[in-house]
């Protein structure tokens, strides 16, 4: 069993510019025991990003090569880029009793539901209509115009992913949403730990 002592594994997934790693970042500043995997990418880092921190950045030779030697539980290609969750950073968050947060988006969800020994909770987090998620985007100002574009079309198809999850979160308000995400983990952590 992976789950070592009390530990919860919780999944925060959403379309791309819901919230998902703002919240994680917010969960993991307030709960100090509570860590993020954090991923290995090919993507370009962003202005401010820090390898190691945000993401272990890679080239696509290095990633192909981690996949070949079967290192992650799950990868996917999202929007010409490579993203993946290393077996040897998730055993060793649990090794030293953290509570993990995985910031990852559907395709990531499935592949990790798939390893049975994962015990995970899974939140799937939502703009509250296509239209506020474009203004957030485009206020991000992080990515060129054909960048969002592409990020909007994905999210009709992301729609179609909620019903695999626990528990459906709507950020209208990021303070509101980060308060309900955290009674979520809390009420799975006691229920952890009854168990």
């Amino acid at each position: 069993m992976l789950n070592k002592d009390d530990s919860i594994m919780v999944v925060l997934s959403s379309p791309s510019g819901a919230g998902k790693t703002t919240i994680s970042k917010k969960i993991q500043q307030k709960h100090q025991n509570f860590k993020i995997s954090v991923s290995h990418t090919t993507r370009k880092p962003r202005p401010n990003e820090v390898d190691g921190v945000d993401y272990f950045f890679l080239t696509k030779e290095q990633f192909e090569n981690k996949i070949r030697n079967n290192e992650f539980y799950e990868h996917a290609e999202i929007f010409g880029n490579y993203y993946g969750t290393s077996k040897k950073t998730v055993l060793n968050l649990l090794k030293n009793k953290n509570d993990i947060l995985f910031d990852i988006d559907w395709q990531g969800s499935k592949q990790l539901s798939q390893h049975k020994e994962l015990k995970l909770t899974k939140i799937f987090i939502l703009p509250p209509n296509k239209e506020e998620l474009r203004n957030r985007l485009i206020q991000r100002n992080q990515d060129k115009q054909d960048v969002v574009s592409e990020r909007l079309e994905s999210y009709e198809n992301d729609l179609k992913h909620q019903k695999d999850y626990d528990f459906i979160v709507i950020n209208d308000n990021l303070e509101t949403c980060f308060k309900k995400v955290e009674e979520i983990i809390n009420s799975e952590k006691e229920r952890n730990q009854n168990n």
